[in-house]
């Protein structure tokens, strides 16, 4: 008989580990540019939008700022950048569709193949800060075979609050141990490591394009650690 794996569950970082959040917003600023004219950097401006994410979450979770979905953050990070890169002529409705760029971001290569084999022997479920309709979309659209949509929203904190990580757990019916956080991030996988669960760290050194900036590994030990998806798959056995 086979002996159970002490792992039941996989819950998965999604911005930069599962999906190109910079790939997909420069491709989507650049077809806006194509039908309308108008013109931005927007590599800079997919830089410069995701640098205003964490600290926005940090203010709400600290109380300092009114609780606001990711896709409500996106949005007023956006219009911010706004005057920034010379777009004070996008129309409204473009704007709102710009800011939902983020439900319409692309896998990257090794994600559909690598989670299609993991699912074959976990639960899996996103573990994000991106809100459940933003999640649901970017599922559909990007063919991501989760068994769960589990976000943030669902909790009212924003990772890396501890509570977030252990309330997925229990909302999955799983013991913390019993759940492996999977993330591109150290800081993440470090956040759930405190709250009890298992890590598998999946660097992208292409999350913020070539010779990009990665967040450090230094003094951090992860459970499993692979190039990809698939290699994760192989180390788990699935």
């Amino acid at each position: 008989m086979d002996t159970p794996h002490p792992i039941q569950a996989l819950v998965f970082d999604i911005f930069g580990t599962v999906v190109d959040w910079r790939g997909s917003i420069i491709r989507e600023g650049q077809a806006l540019q194509a039908r309308l004219g108008l013109a931005a950097d927007w590599p800079a401006l997919a830089d410069a939008w995701r640098a205003g994410y964490a600290p926005a979450m940090a203010r709400a979770n600290a109380g300092q700022d009114p609780w606001t979905n990711i896709d409500g953050i996106h949005r007023r990070i956006l219009d911010s950048l706004i005057p920034r890169f010379g777009l004070e002529a996008l129309p409204e409705g473009e704007r709102d569709a710009l800011n939902r760029a983020w439900h319409r971001l692309g896998p990257w290569p090794d994600a559909v193949p690598g989670l299609t084999r993991l699912r074959r022997r976990f639960v899996l479920s996103t573990l994000s800060n991106g809100n459940v309709a933003l999640l649901v979309n970017m599922a559909k659209r990007a063919g991501l075979p989760w068994d769960c949509v589990l976000s943030a929203e669902l909790i009212g904190r924003y990772k890396p609050d501890l509570e977030v990580y252990r309330r997925a757990a229990a909302l999955l019916g799983f013991g913390v141990e019993q759940v492996l956080m999977v993330a591109a991030h150290p800081s993440d996988l470090m956040a759930a490591q405190r709250a009890g669960l298992k890590t598998a760290y999946i660097p992208r050194p292409q999350e913020r394009g070539p010779g990009g900036w990665m967040e450090s590994t230094e003094g951090c030990r992860f459970d499993w650690q692979a190039p990809s998806l698939e290699a994760l798959a192989d180390q788990l056995g699935a």
